[in-house]
């Protein structure tokens, strides 16, 4: 695993450690001393930690005007017993809201696993962005079935062609429009 770097092709367009507005401004990585774990397993030095045990991520884009953040994660998403949405809401969240990030895509192929509770902390998130969305992309089959058994679904889309979105070679806006535009489409 700690050879799965963030995405960093758009590095040029944005990075969040010199986003003042980003949770993570100022932040310094080592290229060399890995730090961060999984259980056993350590991750690449470029990942962010939010509080969560098994789940890190790296905000790879945000737009404040158009209003939508790109996050990408790794690890095993665990609201049973580790609550990771209630971290992810509280420490990454409520901070981008704030500043007017009404649409989250988050990219979850480096997600192995997920393990549910309750869906208190997702209805919430979905209440705060009420004229925005929340997308899963390239999420695990396995992953999705369980985030739709525990009826999470209602609160993070996943399906159709958000499950097999080719987006790296694309640039951010276009990821946002092809995803906007598949949520579109269901709405109507």
């Amino acid at each position: 695993m700690h050879e799965i770097e963030p995405y960093y092709r758009w590095r040029d367009d944005y990075i969040a450690a010199e986003d003042p507005q980003s949770p993570f401004y100022a932040t310094e990585y080592s290229e060399f001393e890995f730090d961060k774990k999984i259980y056993n397993y350590y991750i690449h030095p470029q990942w962010d930690s939010f509080g969560s045990l098994t789940l890190y991520l790296k905000v790879l884009f945000a737009d404040y005007e158009r209003g939508y953040v790109i996050i990408e994660l790794i690890g095993e998403w665990n609201d049973a017993i580790y609550n990771d949405v209630m971290l992810l809401k509280r420490e990454i969240i409520e901070l981008m809201i704030d500043y007017g990030i009404t649409k989250f895509i988050l990219i979850g192929e480096n997600v192995l696993n997920f393990h549910a509770s309750d869906d208190c902390y997702y209805e919430e998130w979905f209440q705060d962005v009420e004229d925005g969305w929340i997308a899963g992309v390239n999420f695990r089959e396995h992953v999705i079935s369980e985030f739709k058994n525990s009826n999470i679904d209602y609160y993070i889309n996943f399906g159709g062609q958000l499950d097999d979105l080719s987006w790296r070679n694309l640039k951010p806006v276009q990821v946002f429009k092809k995803v906007e535009e598949q949520l579109v489409k269901r709405l109507n």
